[in-house]
């Protein structure tokens, strides 16, 4: 857990962690929880897994916590002293995914004035966490399956192989079948990987896990910032009937967002109305919102309408909402800076 100062020791953050979904009535396994059927299938097989050195494929839709899945996996394992080493090939690019992985030798291209170990050597001992895999281009791919093959690798501009010693899990939000009829992934590679393949479930499928993990993310923010806020019952509703689409990464910003606004009831804006809601109306010295507007987006119009008519005088603007300014710029932290831009595509002053 967060804290003012120094953090804990991370064993002692997971401890307190544990302890806090327990109070909110959850499982947990490793750095995962959730009491539904579909997470406790999914704890059997991480536990079946973990005790081996085979190489795993995550399949699951974005914000479902593949990573999560993977370092579980690394310290329920053998392998848990050593390094955890993770790489979202989707961010690397192609000409460089090679270097990256594999590291490469002085004067080996343009730019490389030393050598450079890559992520393989790094993880020497413990487990590369390859996520976003479908990401990689076909002749990567290759590389990739040689060196999970042979258990040895070149450096770029290197003629001495290496040996690594590392277990790779890896990561993919699209459906491995359709990635290999679309030529995403090699075919040869997927069979690899999956030598047991595993699917990270969504929030959708996971009964009362969406209103238990939001307690739990409700209760670390409390004890984060001294504060006993608690969710209303129309957010309790929301919670259950929204589908989630973002998964626990959605369902985690909500929260966090909403904690934010909150002074002490905690209310979620149902997202798909949300989604449809219409801007406010100005008129001179006053503002229209539409029937039906959440509340939270109600006050964000509000605010951001107020401030306007301030001319962007933070100071002015607290004190005719009659709120302190502590808790406007913990409100404009909370909608980011874009929307508290004026008209003219400048930032409000700052007289705090």
């Amino acid at each position: 857990m967060a804290s003012i100062g120094l953090e804990p020791p991370a064993a002692t953050r997971d401890d307190a962690r544990a302890a806090e979904a327990r109070v909110a009535g959850l499982q947990s396994y490793g750095l995962l929880y959730g009491s539904s059927a579909v997470m406790l299938d999914l704890y059997a097989q991480i536990e079946r897994v973990a005790v081996t050195d085979a190489t795993a494929l995550i399949v699951g839709e974005s914000g479902t916590g593949k990573e999560l899945i993977a370092r579980t996996i690394h310290e329920l394992g053998a392998r848990h002293d050593g390094p955890f080493v993770a790489v979202n090939c989707g961010a690397i690019p192609d000409e460089l995914i090679e270097a990256e992985l594999f590291g490469h030798e002085k004067g080996s291209f343009t730019g490389a004035v030393q050598g450079r170990a890559g992520h393989f050597e790094h993880a020497h001992g413990g487990t590369l966490f390859l996520d976003e895999i479908t990401e990689m281009s076909p002749l990567h791919q290759v590389k990739l399956l040689r060196a999970l093959e042979t258990g040895e690798f070149f450096r770029v501009g290197g003629s001495e192989p290496i040996r690594g010693d590392v277990r790779i899990v890896a990561a993919t939000n699209r459906d491995p079948a359709i990635a290999v009829k679309e030529n995403r992934l090699r075919e040869d590679l997927m069979y690899r990987l999956a030598v047991f393949p595993l699917r990270a479930p969504p929030l959708r499928e996971r009964d009362r896990d969406r209103e238990l993990l939001a307690q739990l993310f409700l209760t670390e923010l409390n004890e984060q910032e001294g504060a006993r806020k608690v969710f209303s019952k129309r957010a309790l509703e929301t919670l259950r009937s929204w589908s989630w689409p973002g998964n626990v990464r959605e369902l985690k910003n909500a929260v966090y967002r909403a904690f934010i606004l909150a002074e002490k009831v905690v209310e979620i804006a149902h997202p798909q109305l949300v989604s449809r809601v219409k801007k406010p109306v100005m008129q001179g010295d006053s503002m229209s919102v539409w029937i039906g507007t959440p509340l939270a987006d109600a006050q964000k119009q509000i605010i951001l309408g107020t401030l306007k008519y301030c001319g962007g005088d933070k100071r002015l603007a607290a004190r005719t909402l009659g709120v302190s300014l502590k808790t406007l710029y913990n409100r404009l932290g909370a909608y980011g800076t874009e929307d508290a831009l004026d008209d003219d595509g400048t930032v409000p002053r700052d007289d705090a």
